[in-house]
Formats: C-alpha cells, structure tokens, sequence
C-alpha cells in the first residue's frame, strides 16, 4: 500500500506532530509499505526528496503565518505529481491547518479514504480579537475537515474529549508513543556526550532539563526562575522559541542549549536527574513526556494531556497544581528530596510507557483503523 501522511509541520522542524508522523511513516516502510509525506515548505529544503528512512517528501508552497507556526498553503498549488503516486490511504495530522482542510476535500474528491489524528486538547489562539476569531477559524477548519466523512482519532483520551467541543465524537485512540529500546541505545552510545561535565553541575548538584518550544505557555522561562533559587541546582533548555534570548541571557546555572539533534536530547533526560514540564500549553500527548519515561528521568509536570494514562498517580510523578515560580520550585524540591522515591517513580512510569506506549503497538492499532477505514 501506499501511505500518505499530511503533516503540515514535519521535520527537520522540531515537535511531538512531526515525529509521530517520521515514525509512523517508518513503520510503513519497515513493513513494506510506501510512505510519502506530505509538509509545508521550508528555506533551503527542496520540494521534494526522498530521505535516509525511504520517505518520500512533498513540500507544499507556504506562507510561514506566526513565524512559521502556522504554514499557510499558497493557492492553487502544483500539486500533480503528488496525486501521481496511486495513494491508497491518507492520515491527515490534526484538524486546523489551512493545507489539511485542503488534504481531507482532495482525498474526497479523488475517493481516497482517509482518517484524521487530532494532537491538541484545546484552541491555538487564547483571549482578545485574535482568540476569538482563531476559535471562528477552528470551528470552520474542523468542520471542513468533518463534512468529508473521515474517522477522528485522538492521541490520547483527553484529545478525544475535545474533539467533542466540535461536534465530533472520536473513533478512537491512536497514542503517541516511542521505542524504548531505540531510545536506550542513543542514550548508551559510545560519543555519547556527558551533560554534566560539560554543564559544569557541581559534585553532589543536580541536572534539571526542559525540552520543547520556548513559548510562554510551554512553562521553561518559569522553570528557569524556579531553578535559579535552588542552590547547586543546574537547568539545561533544549528547544528554540520567543523566550529562548530571555533564557540565555539568564547565564549562571541556566543554559540555553538551542535546538539538539535527537540523539543529544535523550542523552541528556537518560542523565538528568529531573524532568520538569510546567506547561500550560493545549497539549495533545507530549512526545517529551514519554522520551522522559524511557529514559527512566523522574517527571515533574502540570496535569497536562495524557498525564493520566502514562502517569496515572503520584507514585510516577510529581504533579504541579499551578505553574508558577514558586510551585515549581516546591516540585522540584520535592522530588529532588528523596533519590529513591524519585526513581521508584521513574520505574513505574518507564513500566507503564512500554506496556502500552511502543510504536509497534501503535501501528498495529493504526493498521486496525485503516481496516475499519476503508470498510465504511
């Protein structure tokens, strides 16, 4: 068969949508199918490639709205080569971008069948004129997307229960997830880097480490405020972002490491002696969670999407109420307090992660959906 999967952000950009889609579509190619992708453009990228993984990669011209947060698709797109490839089966990632309302009317058009994977548990824009008109946009965009008649997933429960806030109930889920065992080696190579020489935490100190956008709303500026208070406490901020100059310019025990390749983010959870998400973002399952998990770093978060699941009590975690300075700062205390009831924590979560959270479990359920698919 051959796959296509609609991801209007994918990598080299760094998120959690971007390498769901890498490692579903590297599954596809694993079990001899063909998978294509299909992005927004990106400077210097070419329109289309083939990569190292055997993904073929159709970049769409875009405008990059919010400083690339948002791709736009640019009108009338050359798109013939793309509807060349026999597509047997989409997967359309999330239910808002202008090129996905595009993606899901084409798939209906030309009869290809189709679901879609929603990875958000709220709206993208919040307060004043621009709140109110995103909401507008959302609704319409989704509604758009839910006339063509394809299933939703959700990446984890709560996303289903906010598909319901657009008049969709979920078919089902299709969790984010890792491979752990792929994991474990980039955390043992032999260049592995070692994070806390090279950050300089003190003997008997301890690595804090925050990966993700630098946005507000993500939490890594306050994190970093927390930390700064706790003595011989070091941070280390792997993501770029609008705070990522607020956070160098910080210095001390505070280091804006930028965007990492891969490899280098997980080395650092494998030896980080905390994990903190202070996140107040519409998160859907974050992929930074889980990575954490099967590095077995014990997580300090707020209650954000699919906490529930992989961390379902206080025995895996140390949850934050709020996400202010002074809360974190508690959090981290705590679970810095204690070394053995942090890693029991750790164990736990890393067993529940690879009892439900693997990609093949994954793609299986994804093959499943695919059947029930194309039979309605």
């Amino acid at each position: 068969m051959t796959f296509c999967f609609f991801s209007t952000q994918y990598l080299p950009t760094p998120g959690g949508v971007e390498r769901y889609t890498w490692n579903l579509a590297r599954r596809c190619i694993a079990a001899e199918h063909r998978a294509l992708v299909v992005t927004a453009s990106l400077p210097g990228l070419p329109a289309r490639e083939t990569d190292a993984d055997g993904i073929e990669i159709f970049r769409l011209p875009s405008y990059p709205v919010m400083g690339g947060r948002f791709p736009v698709l640019k009108p009338f797109p050359d798109d013939a080569a793309l509807w060349a490839q026999d597509i047997d089966f989409a997967v359309i990632q999330t239910r808002m971008y202008v090129q996905n309302v595009w993606a899901a009317r084409q798939c209906r058009h030309r009869g290809i069948p189709a679901l879609v994977i929603d990875h958000s548990t709220g709206y993208m824009l919040h307060g004043g004129v621009a709140g109110a008109l995103g909401r507008l946009y959302e609704h319409a965009a989704c509604g758009s997307i839910r006339r063509c008649g394809f299933p939703f997933y959700g990446v984890s429960g709560d996303v289903c229960r906010w598909l319901q806030a657009f008049g969709i109930r979920a078919a089902g889920r299709l969790p984010n997830a890792v491979d752990p065992g792929e994991l474990e080696r980039l955390a043992r190579a032999e260049n592995a880097i070692d994070w806390r020489a090279r950050l300089n935490v003190p003997q008997g100190g301890r690595l804090v480490a925050f990966v993700g956008r630098l946005i507000p709303e993500k939490g890594a500026l306050r994190l970093a405020q927390a930390v700064q208070t706790i003595p011989g406490c070091v941070l280390a901020v792997a993501g770029t972002g609008p705070e990522e100059a607020a956070l160098g310019a910080l210095g001390g025990p505070i280091h804006a490491l930028g965007a990492l390749p891969h490899d280098q983010i997980v080395q650092l959870l494998a030896q980080a002696d905390v994990y903190c998400l202070p996140t107040e973002y519409a998160e859907g399952f974050p992929t930074t969670l889980l990575e954490a998990a099967a590095c077995r770093c014990p997580i300090v978060t707020t209650h954000t999407a699919g906490t529930g699941e992989l961390l379902p009590d206080e025995d895996c975690a140390v949850f934050l109420e709020k996400a202010d300075a002074d809360t974190i700062r508690a959090g981290l205390n705590t679970m810095l307090a204690d070394p053995a009831a942090a890693r029991a924590r750790a164990a736990k979560a890393h067993d529940t992660l690879c009892a439900q959270f693997t990609w093949d479990a994954v793609f299986a359920a994804l093959m499943e959906a695919v059947k029930s698919a194309k039979r309605s």
